[in-house]
């Protein structure tokens, strides 16, 4: 499975469908605060799915887009900015 897209002109999403449920198995959200400065704002993934990594695919989906993309990160949401203290090669999208 690989994690989606969902853009609006203010901010979006990050989500991974269940096409078998028909639904998200996960979604972290965000704001966008400029061209280049993006808000994360939440991260939810329901218990059945904790523990196994998905919301980490979620935030390596949104650093590889970053990089790519050219933006910086501020990271609101709890989980989002305790993965980049375990990660610190992901400073370089970090928003001072």
């Amino acid at each position: 499975m690989s994690v989606e897209l969902k853009e609006t002109g203010s901010g979006g999403q990050y989500y991974l469908p269940d096409a078998e449920a028909g639904d998200d198995i996960a979604e972290m959200t965000f704001s966008r605060a400029s061209d280049k400065l993006i808000i994360v704002d939440h991260t939810y993934v329901p218990d059945r799915y904790r523990g196994q990594g998905v919301g980490k695919q979620l935030v390596d989906r949104l650093i590889a887009d970053a990089r790519e993309k050219g933006f910086k990160i501020v990271p609101l949401c709890p989980f989002v900015k305790a993965q980049f203290q375990k990660h610190p090669e992901w400073h370089d999208v970090l928003s001072k």
